[in-house]
């Protein structure tokens, strides 16, 4: 099935730049692998942490967030009380409020992965960034990495949208240009990722 996908993109691009044809032929095929191994909470907690930073500072702040918790369940030490020690592990106000509205959700059993996972990417969307501090960015990112979508395209991510351009025209709107790949979209903002080697966090 990746054969026949990168075959597919392969084909869709050599329509539309050679370029881009080119990088997305030269790497082979690339694999779409959800893990969503931690409960979706945590990885929605920890994907905010790291908005951007480098991968390195992202690590770094999420280690000292989890050495904070110590013992305590990560989704009961995220809240209001403890938003100052958040704040020392190197949060800023807004992302260690949005961590604590976030598991407040999960606490109340609102943010049960199996639900959402249930939904299409649209529905999805809609309800994630219905929460305090999570943007379109976080929510594309969910779906492609946690719930492996084939079809999402992350306009909004700055490394997939400019490669995009580069590779084709910056006259050229990217959404319409994503389009064509559909129902592969997330596959193309892996090519473009690896082209660039610039992977999200």
């Amino acid at each position: 099935m990746t054969e026949e996908i990168h075959r597919r993109c392969v084909e869709v691009a050599r329509e539309l730049s050679p370029q881009l044809a080119d990088a997305i032929e030269r790497g082979g095929p690339v694999a779409l692998t959800a893990d969503d191994s931690r409960p979706l909470a945590e990885r929605l907690c920890r994907s905010i942490a790291g908005q951007q930073l480098s991968v390195k500072a992202a690590r770094s702040i999420w280690a000292r967030v989890v050495d904070a918790a110590g013992d305590a369940p990560l989704m009961a030490f995220l809240s209001e009380p403890n938003q100052d020690m958040l704040r020392g592990c190197g949060l800023s106000g807004a992302k260690a409020r949005a961590l604590c509205l976030i598991a407040e959700e999960a606490r109340a059993g609102r943010l049960e992965a199996e639900e959402l996972r249930r939904l299409d990417h649209a529905e999805r969307s809609r309800r994630l960034t219905a929460l305090w501090g999570v943007g379109q960015w976080t929510a594309d990112m969910i779906s492609i990495f946690y719930f492996g979508e084939p079809d999402v395209w992350p306009e909004g991510d700055v490394a997939a949208r400019k490669t995009l351009e580069r590779l084709t025209s910056p006259r050229r709107k990217t959404l319409r240009t994503a389009a064509r790949f559909a129902p592969y979209r997330s596959h193309l903002a892996l090519y473009l990722w690896r082209h660039v080697d610039a992977p999200p966090v």
